[in-house]
């Protein structure tokens, strides 16, 4: 077992194989569909989000795993001998977990040493970092070692994602009314970027098949990559985007995954993510 464990929170997107073949211990966030509380993954998984998500007439809410539940991450890790922690949580541009794991952290107490990372991306970009940093640690690589690629990664990840429709960032206050029914009857698909730890708009595509030839034209010209992942928002035709992304250079498996409950309560049914690593210049 590595002597430093990876810990990370839901929005990270990893399935649990991905997560369990790594040991990357993730802490769900808690997602609302109304007065009802659910955890991320543990008592919803993906599928039902999105079922639920297309018939709920309420837009579904996210919130931040409490301090203890990091603590006892941190707890985990030291009772199964690891000598330290890092954790890489989801963008504190965009939600309060980062905090979260830091109080968490000062809960624990110090039995050995704690660092967390605002990964300041969401989705599988923060994935394939978890990803990076367990692959190093399981070297046997130190903790300032396993820190110091993960920060490096920040600056290398990029988010690009295609939205289905503009109705979930209208119905969470994020566009007018108006600009969603315009959006709808011109069928704009708008493509979105994290850009300095937030969600921003890219560009718009007049329609969804020119938005993935778009998202795939930037990434091939990104190419050579070190990591890529497509992640399903309940997406129709997902097959098209993952096809051409095959064809772009990259030094390890392209990796398929769903979109989760975190991001896409705010994306929507029908939303595809496009997560990447640029190499380390030199």
């Amino acid at each position: 077992m590595a002597a430093v464990r990876v810990v990370s929170d839901s929005a990270c997107d990893l399935s649990a194989e991905l997560a369990g073949r790594h040991g990357i211990d993730v802490v769900p966030l808690t997602i609302r569909f109304g007065d009802e509380e659910l955890l991320d993954r543990r008592d919803l998984s993906p599928a039902e989000f999105w079922r639920r998500c297309k018939s709920s007439p309420t837009l579904p809410e996210t919130a931040a795993p409490p301090p203890g539940a990091f603590a006892a991450a941190y707890e985990r890790a030291a009772s199964a001998g690891a000598d330290g922690v890092i954790c890489l949580t989801l963008s504190a541009g965009v939600s309060s977990t980062y905090q979260s794991a830091m109080a968490g952290a000062e809960l624990f107490g110090g039995e050995l040493p704690v660092v967390v990372v605002d990964t300041r991306s969401v989705t599988m970009g923060q994935g394939l970092m978890c990803i990076a940093a367990a692959e190093l640690a399981a070297t046997g690589a130190s903790l300032d070692a396993v820190v110091a690629l993960a920060r490096d990664l920040v600056t290398r990840t990029r988010v690009l994602g295609v939205l289905d429709t503009l109705d979930h960032l209208q119905r969470g206050g994020r566009i007018g009314g108006a600009a969603a029914l315009v959006g709808s009857l011109l069928s704009i698909k708008p493509v979105i970027e994290v850009r300095d730890g937030v969600v921003e708009q890219e560009s718009k595509q007049r329609t969804r098949g020119r938005a993935f030839d778009y998202v795939a034209a930037k990434v091939a010209a990104d190419a050579p990559l070190e990591r890529l992942a497509v992640c399903d928002g309940a997406a129709p035709n997902i097959d098209t985007i993952v096809d051409r992304l095959r064809k772009v250079e990259v030094a390890h498996d392209l990796v398929v995954t769903d979109l989760g409950p975190v991001v896409g309560t705010h994306s929507g049914p029908g939303s595809v993510g496009v997560c990447y690593q640029l190499p380390r210049k030199g």
